[in-house]
């Protein structure tokens, strides 16, 4: 009896999933729950185990492919009729050959096949590039994962959104710099209670404000820039703050992150410590309306009383879709914010 599995909803708004990495070959016997294949989705890679035991007869679906909900990657067990693969693997070659291909810009569906069983070769390949004038010239990447997903939902938000960005200096003297994370997770969760535009959505002729504080967190991994999310800061401590963010990073440092740690946010911080330089412009994290960057943090010489001294200074800036909130609240909220962690600290002037 074959079982005919197919690519599931992995999780709430999930239409399609790449394939990241096949865990098992044509062939092998598997028990029930062993791992099966990696799907690569929503900034994330899940293993997935497989549903049945028996032989792996078939495998339609090649690693680095996009495919819907509902399409049956691999065929478990002998008997009954194997559905035909996803139109390009009627094409008969390896992962390495298609990349091959991409690279050359050939396609496979032109080249005469060599190989045995009616495979294709890397030379069947090299010959139709070189037929055709194709360029080998540099290394080329096929965008799979991760980076596709930046590569898409960067593209959206710089077309799509009118953004602008407004900075402002703020004194960190005071505050544990060890905790500066979660001590501005919670008081940007605050502040934003006071200005409702900026926890909101803009969807389609609607601006949805949201009475949930989760902010997302942007983390920057071998793989790509990820987003977990930390839940409720608004009412949380910041030892609580403090061992999320550790958890999230490290999960997303090491790819394990589960697709809801990755869904909701409301707002998104990013600050990049020692590297994050003295100002930048972070793009909104669609379909949220704001982003709040934290920049290096120093010393810097500050007047205060009349005279100079050394502050622990840094930048803060927000950036905003003005379709949906106007410069001077942006700029409010920042300064409302910036007063938030001064008076948390102590600091004055």
């Amino acid at each position: 009896m074959a079982y005919e599995f197919k690519l599931p909803d992995l999780g709430e708004g999930l239409t399609e999933g790449e394939i990241g990495r096949w865990l098992v070959r044509e062939g092998q016997e598997v028990a029930e729950d062993d791992p099966l294949v990696e799907i690569q989705t929503d900034k994330t890679t899940v293993e997935i185990p497989s549903p049945a035991a028996g032989k792996v007869a078939r495998i339609l679906v090649e690693e680095g492919q996009v495919v819907p909900v509902g399409t049956v990657l691999v065929v478990i067990g002998d008997g009954g009729e194997v559905p035909e693969p996803v139109p390009d693997e009627r094409v008969r070659a390896t992962p390495l050959v298609r990349r091959l291909a991409q690279e050359l810009g050939v396609d496979l569906a032109t080249v005469v096949a060599t190989g045995s069983g009616g495979r294709m070769t890397e030379a069947d390949v090299r010959a139709a590039g070189q037929a055709s004038g194709a360029s080998e010239e540099g290394r080329r990447e096929p965008i799979r994962g991760v980076r596709r997903k930046i590569v898409e939902h960067l593209t959206r938000a710089h077309r799509e959104i009118p953004a602008v960005t407004y900075v402002e200096e703020c004194d960190f003297t005071g505050l544990d710099l060890r905790l500066l994370v979660p001590i501005v997770l919670g008081a940007t969760a605050q502040t934003l209670k006071g200005f409702p535009e900026l926890n909101a959505r803009l969807e389609g002729d609607e601006i949805v404000s949201l009475e949930r504080y989760d902010l997302g967190l942007a983390v920057q991994t071998e793989q790509g820039l990820v987003v977990p999310v930390i839940r409720g800061c608004d009412a949380a401590s910041i030892e609580h703050l403090e061992a999320e963010v550790r958890r999230l990073v490290e999960a997303a440092r090491a790819g394990t992150l589960k697709p809801e740690e990755l869904r909701g946010s409301t707002f998104t911080i990013t600050s990049a410590g020692k590297l994050a330089g003295l100002f930048a412009t972070p793009l909104i994290n669609h379909p949220e309306v704001a982003i709040l960057g934290v920049h290096r943090i120093g010393p810097r010489a500050a007047v205060r009383d009349g005279e100079i001294v050394v502050r622990q200074i840094g930048n803060l800036s927000i950036t905003f879709d003005h379709r949906v909130v106007d410069g001077a609240r942006a700029a409010e909220f920042v300064l409302a914010l910036i007063d938030r962690l001064r008076r948390a600290s102590g600091s004055v002037g």
